[in-house]
């Protein structure tokens, strides 16, 4: 028994020695061709790994992205609503009403004669705060457009105003003169 099955068919006279070469070849052949294939398998199972942990690396790192993008906002949201809480000027008894613009929506807002007084000269701002809106010293205004520029509504800017006065400033209005 010591003769392989091939062998044994040349002996008996049923098989050629070609045809028993060329299956020998061919099985050699199928060997190698699925040792290959395995190779190449296991190389592209490896291969989706690597992809998939990448792509789940990088998914994970825009998450972790978003999630910090949003914590940021929330706490500039934070800060935003504590400068406005702590900065509001009272507007009770506000009988004057003072239209500004929102948008293309004009407003108007209840405020005392002093606090209206201060909104023209530009000493004081409109923000909008939960869903009504607040007055508030225009210093506290600029710091909250570096923050959200969004929540400021009606801030005057009186850098304009003294520029137009300068340009006006050497020619003198008679006294005589009534309007």
């Amino acid at each position: 028994m010591a003769n392989s099955f091939g062998d044994q068919l040349l002996k008996a006279g049923l098989v050629s020695k070609d045809k028993l070469n060329k299956a020998k070849k061919s099985k050699y052949k199928q060997q190698k061709s699925d040792k290959k294939n395995k190779d190449r398998a296991a190389n592209e199972t490896a291969e989706l790994a690597r992809k998939a942990v990448a792509g789940k690396t990088a998914r994970d790192r825009e998450l972790n992205l978003q999630q910090k993008e949003a914590a940021e906002r929330k706490a500039i949201q934070a800060q935003v609503r504590q400068l406005i809480e702590m900065n509001r000027l009272s507007r009770d008894g506000g009988e004057v009403g003072y239209n500004f613009q929102e948008g293309a929506v004009v407003r108007k807002l209840f405020v005392t004669e002093d606090i209206y007084d201060k909104l023209g000269r530009g000493l004081l701002a409109i923000v909008r705060f939960d869903s009504g809106y607040e007055v508030i010293p225009s210093v506290v205004a600029e710091k909250i457009m570096l923050r959200d520029d969004a929540c400021v509504v009606c801030q005057k800017d009186t850098r304009a105003d003294s520029e137009e006065d300068d340009l006006y400033a050497d020619y003198k209005v008679p006294d005589d003169l009534m309007w």
